[in-house]
């Protein structure tokens, strides 16, 4: 688990104030950081084709290409000039050294965005986005100096933004690059020390970017058990009772020790799934809305569900329904939510009668999701996408390890069987939405098909292997 930070003003302050450290020492190592990383992945003497912007981002690449010149075929291009301080300091370094500054875009093996980073909070000038849409069609490996250019300080893709292969980051990890607009732009994400180890520079934070070693599976370690020792899951069976009974299946490989469907007519489950109208009174854990419809009664609901106090996961349908919204205000129970966007705007006009668009929500996911910590302090919230936010109580973790096969009907029942199944164990929800969440996405980057063919029970099947 790693820190996320908003930026890292106070962090870079933090070093000139108090580490004595000065800019000029923070920018040779942020170009270090990424020579390293040429260094390590590309053989000397290949070329390299580094865009430069006028500020300090471009005063980054231009200090890289002092510190690979000779060892590489370095060409530096500077569209705009310079104007910072820095840039115009480093420009008389690489002179000076020999650096080949160039008036065109040329062919390499590698292209570096040096342009703007999130140093540009408006959409790009005609001349940079022309500028942009070459770089794109080059067919060179291409590296993003901290931030590709067009995508800005908050993770919002402008009308273009430059492709990265690898985004080198500086000093910390920013929550900009895991917005979901960001993640066909930033490839793969390294982040760069600038000169004092990682855990000097950071600060406090309150996000958090989950990494495959943070799951936890529910081994079972205690020998004289009994099924009744791993919970037993109620999950709602509704109008497409297919939702139920995967949900069921992913509930029951996941350990809990019982499942039960809870059905409104006659089903056919798998043999080790049991179905009942009414909901056991050993239950552990219940999830309802994975394709629920209008099947249960209110009275029914109201007794079962509602005043009910066993842990609960809310998902699809019930999270468009007043009266299981409701449980969303008790305090002293554990409770999930797992809505996708549509699904959260729906749901917030329900809860605070405020018009959220699917477009709104996705472009502000991290503050959507602290605006919803700040009204339901005590639910955990896991707002489904591509990179999946989890929030509680004024923190949050994001899992950016969900893959485009997961992008099918099913995915959303298994994850909600498998959440259920953590609660039903003795879980709290936190820790049960951040296990289930990365047991997909760990099961579903296992799996070893074509990633357009995963079906919801092979994710199932891939679970038993997860360790």
């Amino acid at each position: 688990m790693r820190k996320l930070f908003v930026d890292c003003y106070e962090m870079d302050q933090r070093c000139y104030e108090e580490f004595g450290l000065t800019e000029d020492i923070l920018m040779e190592n942020a170009a270090l950081g990424m020579a390293n990383y040429i260094k390590a992945n590309f053989e000397r003497g290949s070329s390299i084709f580094i865009v430069s912007g006028p500020g300090n981002n471009g005063a980054d690449g231009i200090t890289l290409a002092r510190i690979l010149n000779k060892a590489y075929r370095v060409f530096l291009y500077l569209p705009l000039g310079v104007k910072s301080k820095m840039a115009k300091l480093q420009l008389n370094r690489a002179k000076r050294v020999g650096v080949e500054v160039v008036d065109e875009i040329k062919e390499a093996t590698i292209t570096v965005d040096a342009l703007f980073g999130a140093g540009l909070n408006r959409g790009l000038p005609n001349e940079i986005a022309m500028i942009v849409s070459r770089l794109n069609r080059l067919e060179s490996f291409k590296i993003a100096c901290d931030i590709p250019t067009g995508i800005d300080s908050r993770g919002r893709v402008g009308s273009i933004a430059f492709r990265a292969d690898t985004t080198i980051t500086m000093g910390a990890l920013k929550e900009a690059l895991y917005l979901d607009e960001a993640k066909d732009y930033v490839g793969e994400i390294i982040c760069a020390d600038l000169g004092v180890d990682r855990e000097i520079y950071e600060l406090n934070s309150n996000s958090y970017l989950l990494e495959e070693s943070d799951f936890t599976p529910p081994f079972r370690k205690k020998r004289a058990s009994h099924k009744g020792s791993f919970g037993h899951c109620a999950i709602f069976c509704g109008e497409k009772e297919g939702a139920g009974i995967i949900s069921a299946m992913a509930a029951t490989r996941f350990g809990a020790g019982l499942t039960t469907l809870i059905v409104h007519e006659k089903v056919t489950p798998p043999p080790y799934i049991m179905h009942s109208t009414t909901v056991p009174k050993n239950t552990t854990a219940i999830a309802i809305g994975m394709g629920l419809g209008d099947f249960f009664e209110k009275d029914f609901l109201q007794k079962d569900v509602i005043e009910s106090n066993v842990p609960i996961v809310l998902d699809a349908d019930a999270l468009s329904n007043e009266l299981l919204l409701s449980i969303l205000y008790q305090k002293n129970r554990e409770i999930v939510i797992t809505p996708h966007p549509k699904e959260f705007s729906r749901m917030w006009k329900i809860l605070k009668d405020e018009e959220l668009s699917v477009q709104e929500i996705q472009k502000e996911r991290f503050e959507i999701t602290r605006k919803f910590e700040d009204s339901f302090p005590t639910v955990t919230l896991l707002l489904k996408g591509a990179n999946t936010i989890i929030a509680k109580d004024k923190k949050r973790y994001v899992n950016p390890l969900g893959g485009a096969n997961l992008s099918k009907g099913g995915s959303g029942d298994v994850l909600s069987g498998l959440i259920v199944s953590l609660l039903a164990q003795g879980y709290d929800s936190l820790s049960s939405a951040i296990n289930g969440s990365l047991a997909l996405s760990i099961a579903g980057n296992r799996f070893d098909g074509n990633n357009y063919s995963l079906l919801s029970t092979d994710l199932i099947e891939e679970l038993k292997y997860l360790k």
